[in-house]
């Protein structure tokens, strides 16, 4: 019996942790299970794998762990049977319920600001339940703001409203394309996304992989996809339209003020921007939305060969198509207080410039769905808090413009963006030549000492941190690897604080979601939390 590879609400009994080999047949699979429960081959109806990854603790016997779900011919018998074994429980349900429908006299049609994932599951659920949203993009669409982010990187000519931060898709297009999350998610909303991913041309393994991904082009194609559905639902998409003011009238939203002048009425809008829209965030600061200043993270982009990390991590397993390209993830707590950890860390990929701004020089990590290119990267960051930068609560985008931008003079003043060799960090020399890291950022970069690039206690805590990593990943301090600076968009420095129907808590009817307003980190988390602001803004809309 081959096992299946797709949502399994209709099973009854869920299995999980069942490991096996990395070379197991599907034989193997359907034994254990008859196994694990005490049944007989042909009380087995079907399964389904609903969860794969690895366990690489002991590099030459990696195991696959799964989570399986089980149809038998005497499922609730079984149930009962084994109702105190945490290993085997009923299988929850994980199809998707609208809390809502938009009534027939709909009069007020919702608006949502951005059109990342946030906005765009926001979006989409909204004109799901029939609600017409109008989303409002600054940037262009998808495949004209592709063309924009790579002809920057190619030539250094920068749009400062459509590139790797503002346009269709949000950051997250120029990703690796992660989807998963660390968020709690009883509602399964998680599910919810992956399915609308599937259906809009995602590989149907996302469905069942431990780490699943994408990456940028494929991306492309489901955002065009999504954005279809959404208009055939009688939503409304307008790019280039950049909002520039709200209105408010006795502490509720009345409406936006786009770029070119056009006001929009509504009375719930959902803010669903970004990271790194600053401009937006000072507008909302002055019209008074309440905003606070919260921690971030600094640092570095930190290039090995992939095959290293391969190596390092798989032993000699590596290689193997299960496996695929490894990753890592790493923390490492300071004497100086500092904790430095690996953040965005993508296999088989590239580092790529990230500025939304002029004359400012930002990295990011990007990957394809192949994860075949030469290097792997990832941040390595330092967490700095408000009180590393004092001065209200939009301090925390002066200090990441200010790195930006000396960050922009060390690269040569050109977006050529500073580099180190790992060896020479350590040592705090300039070095001299490249080793055997070929760096991967477009447009190119610059050799010099990264020393001055960050706050003093952040190259301390970096120095520590990587020869801490090397004994957790062997090669991590390597002499060749390479640093290029500066990492600052790991999330957005500020919060603006909402109540428990999801709405700003001195402004009703905003409704602040995602990475932008300091509740997410990541596609998935911010898919989620679009999902939560959508269903708020319909019970709202519906009790008015």
């Amino acid at each position: 019996m081959a096992p299946l590879f797709q949502d399994s609400h209709f099973f009854m009994i869920r299995l999980t942790n069942i490991q096996l080999p990395l070379d197991h047949n599907d034989i193997a699979l359907e034994r254990t299970i008859l196994s694990t429960l005490g049944i007989k081959a042909d009380q087995l109806v079907s399964f389904s794998i609903f969860r794969r990854g690895y366990d690489a603790r002991k590099k030459a016997r990696i195991l696959l762990t799964y989570t399986l779900d089980v149809e038998t011919t005497n499922d609730q018998v079984l149930l009962d049977k084994f109702s105190n074994n945490q290993q085997i429980k009923e299988t929850p349900d994980t199809e998707y319920h609208p809390v809502a429908q938009a009534p027939i006299t709909l009069t007020e049609r919702p608006i949502v600001i951005g059109f990342g994932p946030c906005g765009l599951l926001a979006g989409l659920v909204l004109a799901q339940m029939g609600y017409k949203p109008i989303i409002l993009e600054r940037g262009k669409e998808v495949r004209e703001r592709t063309k924009d982010t790579f002809g920057f990187w190619r030539k250094k000519i920068l749009n400062t409203e459509s590139n790797v931060q503002f346009g269709e898709g949000g950051a997250g297009t120029f990703s690796d394309g992660k989807l998963y999350s660390q968020v709690k998610d009883p509602k399964q909303y998680s599910r919810k996304v992956l399915n609308e991913f599937v259906a809009a041309g995602a590989p149907d393994e996302i469905l069942f992989v431990s780490k699943p991904h994408i990456g940028t082009f494929k991306l492309v194609a489901m955002v065009e996809k999504m954005r279809a559905q959404i208009i055939a639902l009688g939503g409304e998409i307008r790019f280039s339209a950049r909002v520039d003011d709200i209105h408010i009238e006795d502490n509720q939203i009345t409406g936006v003020t786009l770029a070119d002048g056009e006001h929009l009425a509504s009375r719930h809008v959902a803010l669903a921007i970004g990271h790194s829209a600053r401009d937006t965030f000072e507008m909302l600061h002055d019209k008074g939305v309440y905003i606070e200043a919260k921690p971030f993270s600094i640092g570095f982009r930190i290039e090995h060969e992939q095959s290293a990390i391969d190596k390092a991590r798989f032993g000699p397993n590596a290689g193997n198509d299960i496996l695929g390209a490894a990753d890592y993830k790493l923390v490492h707590h300071c004497k100086n207080g500092r904790s430095v950890y690996s953040f965005c860390m993508c296999p088989g990929g590239t580092v790529v410039a990230a500025t939304s701004e002029e004359n400012r020089v930002v990295t990011n990590g990007m990957s394809q769905y192949s994860r075949n290119e030469r290097n792997a990267n990832s941040a390595v960051v330092v967490g700095i808090n408000p009180s590393d930068y004092p001065g209200g609560p939009l301090a925390g985008i002066e200090l990441q413009r200010q790195l930006e931008s000396h960050a922009f003079v060390m690269g040569g003043s050109n977006y050529d963006a500073p580099a180190q060799t790992v060896g020479a960090f350590l040592r705090n020399e300039t070095p001299e030549t490249l080793g055997s890291v070929v760096p991967s950022f477009k447009p190119g970069i610059k050799l010099t000492n990264l020393a001055d690039a960050l706050p003093d206690f952040c190259i301390e805590a970096i120095r520590e941190a990587i020869p801490a990593f090397n004994k957790k990943i062997n090669g991590f301090a390597f002499e060749d690897a390479l640093l290029t600076g500066v990492e600052t968009r790991t999330s957005a420095p500020i919060s603006i604080k909402r109540d428990q129907g999801f709405q700003s808590i001195n402004t009703k009817g905003l409704y602040p979601a995602g990475e932008g307003a300091g509740y997410a980190g990541g596609i998935m988390s911010a898919a989620i939390d679009g999902i939560k602001i959508a269903e708020a803004m319909a019970l709202s809309i519906n009790q008015a």
